[in-house]
């Protein structure tokens, strides 16, 4: 199969939108693969907006601000997947994207070491209590002393949510000579000397300073509250840079305010500004040896050029090979390509008789398949066919007749 000729379609036809100022590297490599037609706008778009602006979009980027909601989906005649250029794919209706046969794509991995590196920095700038003293400098105040200040050596850290970022964090925390305990909902294998605690209460408990790396989810949302708070070791540093919902910051704040806790980074919020430079309210403003970011835990330079890279390389393996590895929608496949034939996707609800059905109407026109792919899941299938290049359109025609069809793409 030629590289030069993947698609059968005119790549100046394919309509790309990169919003909330998604890396350049993304970008660059759209414009490479001869997608002329691709366009980065620097800040998230509203519903309504967003409505207006997908009818002709077949590929669609965002990061962490756009939600992606029903209505979106529903006017979003041509889409054929959505890239999230950042771990978490919660600010997409899955469940919607699914049922319309959309590919979603994320880059759980890209970022992992940029928030790693900040969670240790911010553990040393807290225990030495950094931010009191970076504040009383700037007012004049020369507050030359050791009181309060100790050194992470020999210090546990407690990890809640041992994934990837968790077990980045485990290995740097070892290095600089921490003991490492962690609580997972599920067996995990430690890096290192790391150990795997039974509860949270026993984290909490242990734990000179305790890190969140936990997805948003019906069992994450406010699970540090002041039943789980009570149970922090006396003087404990706090940190957040997993995702807003997780904390009642009222209650951090209360924790902070007795001295429950010595310090604390958040840098996710419940409720999170949409544009840089509008007013923002946080109940730990103002709070002692508290540093508070703007959701920067994975905003560098590296990550943000890594994610761009990652994610449009999934998004162009969907269009143009059909290959679909790294979706959180259509069933993952990653199917080689097949010397002269063609190429159509099929997407159907998953009810029984379909895939029987699609071959009856082949067969009974007498149209060779060369290759066939299928995988489901809850919802929907997913068949990738390889056919008789000659009998290609044909083919087309019967798949998109077929029933519980959702959506037909002739790839090349």
């Amino acid at each position: 199969m030629s590289q030069k000729k993947l698609t059968s379609y005119p790549k100046e036809k394919i309509n790309i939108l990169l919003l909330e100022n998604i890396s350049d590297a993304a970008l660059e490599e759209f414009k490479e693969a001869g997608y002329v037609n691709s366009r980065k706008v620097k800040g998230a778009l509203s519903e309504e907006e967003l409505i207006k602006e997908i009818k002709d979009v077949h590929l669609l980027g965002i990061r962490s601000k756009t939600q992606v909601t029903s209505k979106v989906l529903a006017a979003a005649k041509k889409l054929q997947a959505i890239g999230c250029f950042c771990i978490g794919t919660n600010q997409v209706d899955l469940k919607n994207a699914t049922e319309q046969g959309v590919a979603v794509f994320n880059a759980p991995y890209s970022n992992t070491r940029s928030v790693a590196e900040l969670v240790i920095g911010l553990s040393v700038m807290l225990i030495r209590r950094i931010p009191d003293k970076n504040t009383a400098a700037h007012k004049g105040n020369w507050m030359k002393e050791s009181t309060g200040s100790y050194e992470l050596r020999g210090k546990t850290l407690g990890i809640v949510g041992y994934g990837n970022i968790g077990s980045q964090v485990s290995v740097l925390a070892e290095a600089m000579g921490m003991n490492v305990i962690y609580y997972d909902v599920e067996t995990k294998l430690p890096m290192g000397n790391a150990t795997q605690v039974r509860t949270l209460k026993d984290l909490f408990s242990q734990s000179d300073i305790i890190s969140l790396h936990v997805p948003s989810n019906k069992s994450t949302v406010n699970m540090i509250n002041k039943q789980t708070l009570k149970h922090a070791k006396e003087g404990a540093i706090f940190l957040n840079y997993a995702r807003g919902e997780v904390v009642v910051l009222e209650d951090l704040k209360e924790a902070l305010e007795k001295g429950q806790l010595s310090g604390a980074a958040v840098d996710v919020f419940p409720v999170e500004p949409e544009k840089n430079g509008a007013a923002f309210t946080t109940p730990l403003q103002g709070l002692p040896n508290v540093i508070l970011t703007p959701h920067i835990g994975g905003s560098t330079e590296e990550a943000q050029h890594n994610i761009g890279l990652d994610v449009s390389s999934k998004m162009l393996n969907y269009l143009e090979k059909g290959a679909s590895f790294g979706s959180h929608t259509v069933p993952a496949l990653s199917v080689p390509a097949i010397e002269n034939t063609h190429r159509i996707l099929h997407i159907h609800k998953n009810v029984p008789g379909v895939l029987s059905e699609i071959n009856q109407a082949l067969s009974g026109k007498n149209i060779n398949i060369l290759g066939q792919y299928l995988k489901t899941n809850d919802q929907i299938g997913y068949v990738v066919l390889d056919v008789d290049s000659k009998l290609s359109q044909e083919a087309f025609a019967l798949l998109k007749e077929v029933n519980h069809t959702i959506k037909t793409r002739m790839l090349y």
